[in-house]
């Protein structure tokens, strides 16, 4: 019988074969906790009297929710963090001014590889799939007892395998795939699953779509999602990789639950309506919802291609007086990327704010939190009641392309009525 890329390397990292179903106890590349999740596993780890790592090279602290610190509660939160990382010499630990919102800022500095098995205190921690690597959240316990033991157990998922056919047209992005993918399969659509991302579309997908893809698998409700690594993959990791990978593709044999097959060649960019990810439509059924703000950022869409698509809608024009527009670059190199390229002069003479690296309003932190009523357009991944402030407060999803276009108009928008058929 044929084995899936995630059923490989689970089996790789456990030492022997596995099957679905199977509890599989395996051996970690990665861990990895930010400023919310890690103070949880400090202090498991002292209940347990336990003040050992396994590796200070193989774990990977993150402070990118609530920093720069938005209060006292979150400051105490990241010096506790911060203390532990110099009293054990973590070297994976990105300060203020070096940090970024974790799931951009790791596959940047190619801290994890294809063929990986990396989990981390963080539900989006799946982002990683992007590169062939399994990748998979975990709670603060957990993460507590993979720091210190460098192994954890794990029940070995089923695999949905999602055929995207055909040619997406020139607004559609990694985020209209897969918000029409969680649309179409529902938020447990693919619950315990590895949901594994292929075919013709997917092979002329960038990796920064392949990313923001990779990352709402749990949005579906998936154990992880995954893309077979390929020639783009090849390409971006062999920029940043500093030790030696493995590369895994599915058998012909292998065998899926479930198989799932999505036309894009007549997909239009989507919106998933209030309060789930799955409450999708195309942005045509969608232009009569007047809107309070935008934000544009995340570690679903922030990277560098995000920023270029809202520039190019933004450019020449002007952010609707009664609307607010964030953007959050995802990392420090993406911020300067985009300095570099114009796209920040382009976006704040729009009359669009630019913050500085965090994961901010997508959780209702800070830099845009809602008031009671209020409506936003964001590229974050979760729209769920009360996320991103005001339980009365609602959350619209969409790429950035649609996030640009709905600031300019005051109303959800297609880029079409925006810039028309410019090139």
């Amino acid at each position: 019988m044929g084995m899936t890329i995630t059923e490989k390397i689970i089996a790789a990292h456990a030492g022997e074969p596995v099957e679905p179903g199977q509890l599989a106890w395996v051996k970690l590349d990665l861990v990895l906790v930010n400023d919310i999740t890690a103070p949880l596993a400090i202090n498991e780890m002292q209940k347990w009297d336990m003040d050992e790592v396994f590796d200070p090279e193989k774990i990977a602290m993150i402070p990118d929710h609530f920093v720069p610190n938005k209060d006292i509660k979150s400051a105490e939160q990241a010096k506790q963090m911060r203390q532990f990382a110099r009293r054990h010499a973590i070297k994976h630990y990105y300060e203020v001014g070096r940090m970024g919102i974790e799931h951009a800022l790791l596959p940047e500095l190619g801290l994890v590889l294809p063929g990986e098995l990396v989990i981390g205190a963080d539900s989006h921690t799946c982002t990683y799939g992007a590169l062939g690597a399994f990748a998979t959240g975990v709670g603060s316990t957990d993460a507590a007892a993979a720091m210190i033991l460098g192994e954890t157990w794990l029940k070995v998922p089923e695999s949905m395998k999602v055929v995207y056919l055909g040619r997406a047209g020139r607004w559609v992005t990694g985020k209209d795939l897969m918000l029409a993918t969680i649309g179409k399969i529902g938020v447990d659509g693919a619950l315990y699953r590895a949901l594994e991302f292929t075919g013709e579309a997917i092979s002329a997908l960038s990796m920064d779509g392949r990313f923001s893809m990779a990352n709402m698998a749990i949005e579906a409700g998936a154990k992880n999602g995954i893309f077979a690594p390929d020639r783009s993959t090849c390409e971006y990791v062999s920029e940043r990789a500093s030790r030696k990978y493995d590369v895994y593709q599915s058998d012909a044999a292998a065998e899926y639950a479930d198989v799932v097959e999505i036309d894009v060649s007549t997909l239009e960019p989507q919106v998933a309506f209030p309060h789930l990810p799955s409450n999708t439509r195309a942005v045509s059924e969608s232009t009569h919802v007047s809107i309070d703000q935008v934000v544009i950022g995340s570690c679903t869409n922030g990277r560098i291609e995000d920023m270029r698509v809202a520039a190019s809608v933004l450019k020449g024009r002007s952010v609707h007086p009664y609307v607010r527009a964030i953007v959050i670059p995802a990392t420090q190199a993406i911020y300067l990327q985009a300095l570099r390229e114009g796209i920040i002069e382009s976006l704040i003479q729009a009359g669009a704010v630019v913050s500085t690296p965090t994961c901010g309003p997508c959780l209702g932190g800070y830099m845009g939190v809602l008031a009671d009523g209020e409506r936003c357009v964001a590229t974050t991944n979760r729209n769920f009641v009360g996320r991103m402030g005001h339980p009365k407060s609602e959350v619209y999803l969409a790429g950035p392309a649609v996030a640009a276009a709905s600031a300019v108009l005051g109303r959800i928008a297609s880029p079409e009525e925006v810039v028309g058929c410019e090139n």
